[in-house]
């Protein structure tokens, strides 16, 4: 059954540029980082350089619109970056991207090579469908911090991605909660690829069929449908 992903009237009145296209994966296999995996990194970080030909990632025009759209839900995103903006400063750092696992390492590297937010989750941890909506502030996000879970809420208004369960990402694409993240044991996943105006959808296009050609890959006979894009 496909996964229902919806997106609030509330959010399309927010950002009317928004697109965003999904991937569904099932029969994965996923597993720790490999040097094939940690090379798609080091090749994203030298195209994100290319791109940006010297500027920083935030005065890049779609990193500049999602900064306006964070600030339009009332985040400062000087502090909170989108997950795009953020990983493409640590790509372009002493520190370098970080090595989770093969699937994120593949969608970590797509968002960086293309300077696009892109998320996974584990569809088997998913309950009901995904939904981008604006919070109530009432919502349960549950996180670890120091080692323990513990239930943050989203200021109300904040663009969240949730389901039937909760919140599972804060600030539209700023920090995801653990409940969904890939793990070594997931099988089935979603990937989204979010962007506002002025990127070109034709361009987020390209970039969900070079992250569904790399699932294809290093999941040989996964079952891989990539949706059109929607807004």
């Amino acid at each position: 059954m496909t996964l229902s992903l919806t997106v609030s009237d509330e959010v399309r009145a927010l950002a009317p540029g928004f697109t965003h296209v999904a991937i569904e994966a099932h029969g994965l296999v996923n597993g720790p980082t490999t040097e094939a995996s940690s090379a798609l990194l080091d090749d994203a970080a030298r195209r994100l350089a290319v791109r940006l030909d010297g500027r920083a990632p935030h005065e890049d025009p779609h990193m500049v619109a999602w900064r306006e759209a964070y600030t339009a839900f009332g985040s400062k995103p000087s502090r909170t970056r989108n997950s795009a903006e953020a990983l493409a400063k640590r790509a372009l750092s002493d520190a370098g991207l970080p090595r989770i696992n093969q699937l994120v390492d593949l969608y970590n590297a797509i968002s960086v090579a293309h300077l696009i937010p892109v998320g996974g989750e584990d569809i088997d941890r998913i309950e009901g469908g995904m939904h981008l909506v604006r919070a109530t502030g009432e919502e349960n996000f549950v996180t670890v911090a120091g080692g323990e879970e513990v239930v943050e809420h989203p200021d109300a208004g904040e663009v969240v991605w949730r389901d039937e369960a909760g919140v599972t990402c804060r600030r539209w694409n700023w920090r995801q909660g653990p409940r969904t993240r890939l793990t070594e044991e997931t099988t089935s996943g979603v990937f989204l690829l979010e962007s506002l105006a002025p990127m070109p959808v034709p361009d987020v296009e390209r970039a969900a069929a070079e992250l569904a050609e790399l699932l294809e890959k290093f999941s040989p006979g996964a079952r891989i449908t990539v949706r059109p894009p929607a807004s």
